[in-house]
């Protein structure tokens, strides 16, 4: 735009305002106006459609209403996947991961968050038994050998 202003006559001005106020945007905002059409969702309602979309298959996978308690965990991961996903698969080069450190965080992570809800059951099916192995396992590290 800012090449072209001149072309833009009697709206030149709006187009240096334009310009003036978008300068201050973060770097990445308008991303997907990089990419060939149809890569990236260009607006919010195109980006609701792909949850959507996963939201709608985790549904008719799961037989439930809400979403499941895989989705709650691994939604981050998920989501991702199901969206870029082709229809025709991957195949198993296409799968490997270039950056294995990052894949082992990202796997520790969601291990991580799958431990936390395995508690939160097991402390709502016998809070007391819980708080028990808890107690015991706090005053096994606090007691010298």
């Amino acid at each position: 735009m800012s090449h072209r202003k001149e072309e833009a006559g009697t709206l030149s001005g709006a187009v240096s305002l334009f310009l003036k106020v978008t300068k201050s945007y973060w770097k990445g905002l308008f991303h997907c106006y990089r990419f060939p059409a149809g890569t990236l969702p260009r607006t919010n309602n195109d980006l609701e459609q792909y949850f959507g979309s996963v939201r709608y298959g985790e549904r008719r996978a799961s037989g439930r209403k809400g979403a499941s308690p895989a989705m709650v965990v691994r939604g981050s991961v998920r989501a991702v996947a199901a969206v870029a996903t082709p229809p025709e698969g991957f195949s198993p080069c296409d799968i490997r991961p270039a950056d294995v450190e990052g894949w082992r965080t990202l796997r520790a992570s969601l291990e991580q968050r799958r431990e936390s809800r395995r508690a939160q059951l097991r402390f709502r099916r016998d809070p007391a038994a819980y708080l028990g192995r808890l107690e015991e396992h706090l005053l096994k590290q606090a007691l010298p050998s």
